[in-house]
């Protein structure tokens, strides 16, 4: 899943595709380099993030979906109903909701009217606060917990099952060892017959690991989707396209899962 991020305040790259014909243009190069899916998100959700009005969201992201539509799956990263109405009619067909449906009262029934794939994440608290002093008993159980708990409200709501994908959250609320816990523990989440999505791109963890700064994290990136693949994910979520793809082909390639040798 390649990042395509419309917003002026993301951690890593707010402000570089802030133009939509920017941001298209960067969505096209993501799925020329092996981008299954584009996430396109008009709202930060970075530590400390503010909220964005409806109105400024849709008007990021709906020049970008129209733009995009056709040239890869698309998926909206937003936790509000009306924004992700129009971004389905416009073309978009997975919904990626980091509240996990429940930032909005009305997201769930859309979601089921409009037979979307649905991603429900772990978030601890808000963006603006998550990162205060997160803390756990035991973060892998609590973390599962919690997305099961989201499904079955999800199915009840009418989503099946089969649509809906789970994210641990990286970073989303959690310290350096919560991360690396969850994704040692990505086949635990695995074990539950959904699709799992993580988000490790350039994260702070890593440069917690090794002092590097958010321009400087492709190695961490790479190492942290490896051991989500190990651990049976669906997807990866990064801003680095091609190089991630690669890895990721050379690993299935050492275990002989890939194509044959041509």
């Amino acid at each position: 899943m390649g990042i395509v991020n419309v917003t002026p305040d993301s951690f890593s790259d707010g402000g570089l595709y802030l133009d939509p014909a920017a941001a298209i243009e960067h969505g096209r190069e993501l799925a020329a380099a092996g981008a299954d899916m584009l996430d396109i998100g008009g709202e930060s959700t970075r530590p400390g993030a503010d909220p964005v009005a409806t109105a400024d969201e849709l008007s990021r992201v709906l020049p970008v979906i129209e733009g995009l539509a056709g040239v890869a799956p698309l998926s909206v990263d937003t936790s509000k109903a009306e924004v992700a109405a129009a971004a389905v009619a416009a073309g978009a067909s997975m919904v990626n909701d980091v509240t996990a449906l429940g930032g909005d009262p009305d997201m769930a029934a859309f979601c089921a009217g409009a037979g979307v794939d649905v991603v429900l994440m772990h978030m601890l608290g808000q963006p603006r606060t998550m990162q205060r002093d997160p803390r756990y008993s035991d973060v892998v159980t609590e973390v599962g917990d919690f997305l099961m708990s989201r499904v079955d409200a999800a199915v009840s709501a009418g989503i099946p099952r089969e649509r809906i994908w789970i994210d641990p959250g990286i970073g989303f609320g959690k310290t350096l060892g919560h991360n690396l816990e969850l994704l040692a523990a990505t086949g635990r989440f695995a074990d539950s017959g959904l699709p799992v999505l993580v988000g490790p791109s350039r994260k702070a963890f890593i440069g917690r690991i090794d002092g590097s700064p958010e321009s400087d994290r492709l190695g961490g990136t790479i190492a942290a989707c490896l051991a989500a693949a190990d651990g049976g994910a669906a997807m990866v979520r990064v801003h680095d396209v091609g190089p991630v793809v690669q890895a990721l082909r050379v690993r299935d390639r050492i275990l002989g899962t890939g194509a044959a040798p041509g």
